[in-house]
């Protein structure tokens, strides 16, 4: 019942075009793979209010875990963000969100692969999506590389189980195992050896 209370109010919050009551109270939403390396990532940031790990993009219903993971559900794993943008702009978030992602990966994020763990950006509004397809075009001219990042709008948003929730806060070990494992910040590493901002 509170997930679908929380996904009635995320609702009515893309309908008016993302801003929350305070005007500086804004949403953003990415995927990168796992999302708690996404979510991890944007919880260290001063202006964030808060990264919810969950699921979008897809057509089925309060989806499971389980279900996303297996890849028949067209959601993509996905961290929502709630961002004062009085403190950080949606273009500084677009800023983090590249530098934790593999922009070149079109078949899943890293160790983790397929469609639902692809990178995406869903916007919220116009302005997103403007600054959304600005920042890849100068990514892609950045990297001399094709970004297979999507950017889409945003659809219902689910919260996954309160198990993922700050999953690398209430299991640090198992987190760091896991993301070393999957390589992902020697990847990042190597993608972004040549740029030091």
């Amino acid at each position: 019942m509170l997930i679908l209370f929380r996904n009635i109010i995320i609702l009515f919050s893309i309908q008016i075009g993302g801003a929350m009551a305070d005007k500086n109270t804004q949403i953003a939403t990415f995927a990168g793979g796992c999302f708690w390396c996404i979510e991890a990532e944007f919880e260290k940031v001063d202006g964030i209010i808060s990264a919810i790990s969950g699921y979008t993009g897809g057509e089925q219903e309060n989806p499971t875990y389980k279900q996303v993971s297996g890849g028949d559900t067209g959601h993509i794993e996905s961290v929502q963000i709630t961002f004062n943008s009085h403190k950080i702009s949606y273009e500084d978030l677009l800023e983090i969100y590249w530098k934790n992602i593999d922009p070149e990966d079109d078949k899943g994020q890293f160790c983790d692969k397929g469609f639902q763990y692809s990178s995406a950006i869903f916007y919220h509004n116009d302005s997103q999506y403007k600054s959304a397809k600005s920042s890849k075009e100068a990514l892609q001219e950045k990297l001399g590389i094709s970004v297979k990042t999507i950017i889409q709008p945003i659809k219902i948003f689910y919260q996954a189980e309160n198990y993922h929730q700050d999953y690398h806060k209430k299991n640090p070990i198992r987190y760091k195992f896991y993301r070393n494992g999957c390589g992902r910040d020697k990847r990042l590493k190597e993608i972004w050896k040549d740029f030091s901002s």
